[in-house]
């Protein structure tokens, strides 16, 4: 059995709201993403899944539990996982390569090595052709291939994605998903990935985690037993619709 990457032990996280009213986001979540898998978090909106993100990235801490990588905690640090969150958050100001390079020259690599090194990233993510176009030239999925590609520069050996094709056309999406299938197949990072459609999260998981509705709590831990690699027609297979109607099980319960 593969290591266990990322632990999430019994973390609980509230908020308050204009200074009264205390809002539990989290209650108890544990979970782990083990080397090299591909694992999602499903549930509705308002459920804490964008708060985990931000919980395991060291944005925010919480008000009990523990986060480890390995055997480390990093519970309120950052710098240790590469997150992409909803918004692309691409500088517009800046080109694809030079809004790309930018994890690298955090790490200090020097602007024309740090160029040089991104450049040849963009064929790979579908960005050859579109290195020196600004943002507000590029598609919805081309700008998320540009941040995805950002992520993947900060070099971590976990990746969080939040909901990066939720604003996306449903053709545009399914695509978009064949294309992360295919990247996530070439690099085999370690992945927590955040979505509230059931059927996204099954194409691309090995395991699912269900949430239920506010304070999140894991309803369920959902194994995708399909094979890869895997095309988006496979939700039309039985063993697909299998997963699905368990899902839909535990929601209507």
């Amino acid at each position: 059995m593969s290591s266990q990457v990322l632990q999430v032990r019994a973390i609980s996280k509230s908020f308050n709201q204009n200074k009264q009213q205390q809002i539990v986001a989290l209650e108890s979540v544990s979970l782990t993403v083990r080397s090299g898998e591909f694992v999602s978090l499903l549930g509705p909106s308002g459920c804490g899944k964008s708060t985990l993100l931000d919980l395991v990235a060291g944005l925010i801490g919480p008000d009990q539990g523990d986060i480890l990588l390995g055997e480390h905690s990093i519970l309120g640090k950052r710098g240790f996982v590469s997150y992409m969150p909803q918004n692309d958050l691409l500088f517009p100001w800046r080109t694809v390569l030079d809004n790309v390079m930018i994890p690298l020259q955090l790490q200090g690599i020097p602007t024309e090595k740090a160029r040089q090194q991104a450049q040849e990233f963009l064929p790979l993510f579908g960005l050859a052709n579109f290195s020196q176009s600004y943002p507000d030239m590029l598609s919805g999925g081309m700008r998320q291939r540009a941040a995805l590609l950002r992520t993947y520069l900060c070099h971590k050996d976990v990746m969080l994605l939040d909901e990066p094709f939720g604003k996306l056309d449903a053709l545009t999406k399914v695509q978009m998903q064949q294309w992360l299938l295919d990247i996530w197949q070439h690099f085999k990072h370690s992945v927590l990935f955040v979505t509230h459609d059931i059927d996204e999260a099954i194409l691309l998981s090995d395991r699912i985690y269900l949430l239920s509705s506010r304070p999140g709590r894991i309803q369920a831990e959902i194994s995708v037993d399909l094979p890869r690699p895997r095309r988006p027609r496979i939700a039309t297979d039985g063993a697909f619709t299998k997963i699905k109607e368990k899902i839909y099980g535990f929601l209507e319960g």
